[in-house]
């Protein structure tokens, strides 16, 4: 791994921690609750993509969530910017991580194929 990977890691790995924070300063109460499960930089550390859980949400509340995080991002980069001293922050983007489902139907295929294959022989 070379240093401006381990960089890149390193913020996303801050960053997974800082924005659930930053979410707490925020006045809404629907934007407090919300769970980070991932964050990705892209190589330069310019725009960041965070991910968050949809579990208890539903279309229109995820709607909802994804207008204001738009609205609050500046906030939510000067929070990160104060914490840690930095120079920058990436540019948030933020989106509902749907790789959970996509593993459990992916998990649901594979028990059927298995279950086809007992079946027939």
């Amino acid at each position: 791994m070379n240093p401006a990977e381990i960089k890149r890691l390193r913020t996303q790995s801050v960053l997974k921690q800082i924005i659930p924070e930053a979410f707490a300063t925020l006045g809404d109460d629907m934007l407090k609750g919300l769970c980070v499960t991932d964050v990705e930089c892209k190589k330069g550390r310019y725009d960041a993509f965070v991910y968050l859980d949809k579990m208890f949400y539903d279309e229109k509340e995820q709607s909802y969530i994804l207008n204001h995080l738009k609205k609050a991002s500046k906030i939510i980069q000067n929070y990160c910017l104060e914490d840690q001293g930095w120079f920058r922050a990436p540019q948030l983007h933020f989106k509902f991580d749907d790789r959970l489902e996509y593993q459990n139907h992916m998990d649901d295929l594979f028990d059927k194929i298995s279950k086809e294959l007992n079946k027939n022989g």
